[in-house]
């Protein structure tokens, strides 16, 4: 679980879309109001974090009864923006480095987790620049991102590169269906006013089978996908075997045999 490198590659950046991160960085200084844009966010962080940390203390066979299980992992938060992932993988005792392309978002990030007194290695890069670096992790955060990005393949081929064997990825993101146009951009943005317009575009979400099949791809494998719904009367999110709207997926880099 220590760091590890490879020999670095060439990829093109190709995946960052100008468009989007300007639309996310115009509103960077609200990431962590929890009444403010990102609201959805900070409502859907509890599912996910746990999912998250329940995950990792299975695959590597860590003590879930320590305040930091985490330690000794090193994880890599790509498309962090405000660090709301990144903040609590810290606090759990990771070893953190969190990516985003937007120069806003990544300020408004590192100040928030300043204020906290964390240690968090905050870089304004895309998957593609960090990849040539070479270092490779334990663990990567692909949550919320690939919605956003303008090259699919490209962005998670950067990824994958950057995963260690043996290393476990996930990655959520929303199915493509008239069920998530419905409640995702016109119910979450037009009607209940949950995020700004234009947040979405229904054409870039991704059904679970296209995200199996580029990770396949990428020479990573599958282990676990879970949908999560929203109880409208809690207020709640919840694991679900309903994966029409979001979901998630664990995908590892199997280990080569010599």
């Amino acid at each position: 679980m220590s760091e590890a490198t490879t020999q670095p590659q060439t990829f093109s950046a190709g995946s960052v879309d100008p468009e989007e991160i300007a639309r996310f960085s115009a509103i960077a200084a609200e990431w962590w109001d929890p009444k403010g844009k990102f609201a959805p966010l900070h409502r859907f962080n509890p599912v996910r974090l746990a999912y998250i940390r329940d995950q990792l203390i299975d695959h590597f066979n860590l003590d879930g009864t320590e305040i930091a299980p985490l330690q000794g992992l090193k994880l890599l938060d790509i498309g962090c923006g405000g660090g709301l992932l990144s903040e609590p993988m810290a606090r759990l005792g990771a070893q953190v480095t969190a990516a985003d392309a937007g120069e806003a978002n990544i300020k408004a990030a590192s100040v928030h987790s300043t204020e906290q007194g964390l240690t968090i290695d905050y870089r304004a890069t895309s998957a593609e620049e960090l990849a040539t670096t070479g270092t490779q992790y334990d663990v990567i955060l692909n949550m919320e991102v690939i919605e956003h990005v303008a090259d699919v393949p490209g962005f998670l081929a950067a990824c994958a590169t950057m995963l260690k064997p043996g290393g476990l990825m996930f990655v959520a993101t929303l199915n493509r269906t008239a069920k998530a146009f419905a409640l995702a951009i016109v119910g979450a943005e037009y009607v209940l006013g949950w995020l700004p317009r234009g947040t979405h575009n229904w054409q870039k979400f991704m059904t679970p089978a296209e995200f199996f099949r580029h990770l396949e791809g990428c020479g990573l494998k599958v282990i676990k996908d879970d949908g999560v719904t929203y109880n409208p009367l809690s207020g709640r999110w919840s694991l679900s075997r309903d994966m029409d709207v979001n979901y998630m997926m664990v995908a590892t880099k199997e280990i080569s045999e010599k």
